[in-house]
């Protein structure tokens, strides 16, 4: 079993910042867009990042929704959270017993997140949808590889 990205990995993750949020749930596009925010803060004028920046990194977001879905499965069956059906479709919320696990998780990594799932919470949560998170994002990406192929001379006519 691959440690990294597991969904154990990937549901503790997301569980600290369903307990950042609680009560308010999220839905998987908010928990996407949290991930990536918390892992690659530094990138984003955040807090250091915890994870390094990887060439692949645009095409994370994509993948990150399925290791996501995954995650969530494994804190559901834990009962460490729970899914709810709205008018704007599924949203995932951390349970009582969810909060209180993550606050007894004492490995500094997972300190760390909770300090980036603050963060990320307060800058992105409260500011914007999802969707203008995830294009926030993705310009983002654009500018840094335009800029990167200026320097070789890509792009100018």
């Amino acid at each position: 079993m691959n440690p990294l990205n597991s969904p154990v990995e990937v549901g503790i993750r997301a569980l600290v910042l369903l307990a950042r949020s609680y009560p308010d749930p999220l839905d998987l596009s908010w928990l996407v867009v949290l991930d990536h925010a918390m892992l690659h803060s530094g990138q984003l004028d955040g807090p250091p990042s915890l994870h390094p920046q990887l060439p692949a990194q645009p095409g994370e977001l994509g993948m990150k929704r399925r290791l996501i879905q995954e995650g969530l499965e494994v804190l559901m069956r834990a009962g460490l959270a729970q899914v709810a059906a709205t008018g704007d479709g599924l949203v995932y919320q951390a349970t009582k017993r969810g909060s209180g696990f993550v606050g007894i998780l004492e490995a500094p990594y997972v300190g760390e997140l909770r300090e980036r799932a603050q963060w990320a919470v307060e800058q992105y949560a409260s500011n914007m949808d999802a969707a203008e998170a995830t294009r926030s994002i993705t310009a983002r990406w654009h500018d840094d590889f335009t800029a990167g192929t200026r320097h070789l001379g890509v792009g100018h006519g």
